[in-house]
């Protein structure tokens, strides 16, 4: 089969698109044929030596840890899942999942059945982001109707999600954007959008519940004034994550960090909201799997609308 591979870390040159194996069905794991595969920060910053690097392992190396696809080939003890499938998945983080393919292994507990609404891109984009999303608001978050939440990069791919998420469980959001997302984040759910360019949301707000910090370093720092007393900010960057917790510290508040984590199950309630008309997903770009290195330079301008999605 054919996949990008990358055999050291480095910048987009060392991306190489070639023939490699097809994986090996083992218990427990279905085999997908790949329609497409989401592209996020954590797949540059991995092959670049950052990121999960730590725990890739030895390369050579496939990115890539969520997809969309058709069912091939399923385990004698997996019964959820038949071949003819459509099916996304988010898999095995941060180790290996190789998914920048056009086979993939998967765990059939970390995948679920695709919406039936969404296009396989739309679906390949859903896993990391949805599932961020979900975890920052309910896992960590603990968000509850009633409760006022704001949240930092709202046009991106986790911060999208999570406006549509937090408005249907009941909440008022609070988005910040620059000023051309401000009517579509107010379509998808967004009760007040903070232009950043002009104003801070710390300025505007001091009564929040929860803030999902997509931004980090100093921006996810100042927006631990957002905070009422007792409540919680959940900041994704994992680059930052120990200056904005040690500055919530000093200041007397609390900030947690996020690993996001496969989960099957919270996939098929992501897909069923799809179904349902709550939740949808912006394509920022779609790429073919050999311009894997123009989404990689997109990704890194930090400046998407929505998802970037490689077609297979």
């Amino acid at each position: 089969m054919k996949a990008i591979q990358i055999e050291s870390f480095g910048d987009s040159s060392v991306l190489n698109y070639t023939e490699v194996a097809k994986p090996e069905l083992k218990p427990g794991e279905v085999i997908v044929r790949t329609k497409a595969a989401g592209v996020n920060p954590i797949d540059w910053k991995t092959c670049s030596g950052g990121g999960a690097a730590p725990f890739i392992g030895d390369l050579p190396f496939i990115p890539g840890w969520e997809f969309s696809g058709i069912v091939d080939e399923v385990a004698e003890d997996v019964t959820a899942f038949r071949p003819g499938d459509e099916v996304f998945g988010f898999i095995r983080f941060p180790e290996a999942a190789g998914c920048f393919a056009e086979y993939v292994a998967a765990p059939a507990d970390e995948m679920a059945l695709k919406p039936v609404n969404a296009s396989f891109a739309e679906a390949a984009g859903l896993g990391l982001a949805g599932l961020t999303a979900w975890q920052a608001l309910f896992d960590k978050g603990a968000l509850q109707s009633g409760q006022k939440v704001v949240i930092l990069a709202a046009a991106g791919g986790v911060g999208h999600l999570a406006v549509q998420l937090a408005k249907a469980a009941g909440a008022t959001v609070i988005g910040t954007a620059s000023s051309g997302n401000h009517l579509w984040l107010q379509e998808i759910g967004c009760d007040q959008v903070i232009d950043y360019r002009t104003q801070a949301a710390e300025e505007v707000i001091n009564d929040a519940d929860l803030v999902i910090d997509g931004m980090g370093g100093d921006t996810g720092i100042a927006a631990l004034g957002c905070l009422k007393p007792g409540a919680t900010l959940v900041t994704l960057p994992s680059v930052t994550k120990d200056q904005v917790i040690a500055a919530a510290t000093a200041a007397g508040k609390q900030a947690m960090p996020i690993r996001v984590e496969a989960n099957g199950e919270q996939l098929t309630k992501l897909s069923a909201a799809y179904d349902q008309g709550g939740l949808s997903l912006e394509l920022a770009n779609t790429y073919a799997i050999t311009d894997v290195a123009k989404a990689f330079e997109e990704s890194k301008t930090g400046h998407t609308k929505g998802k970037l999605v490689l077609t297979i």
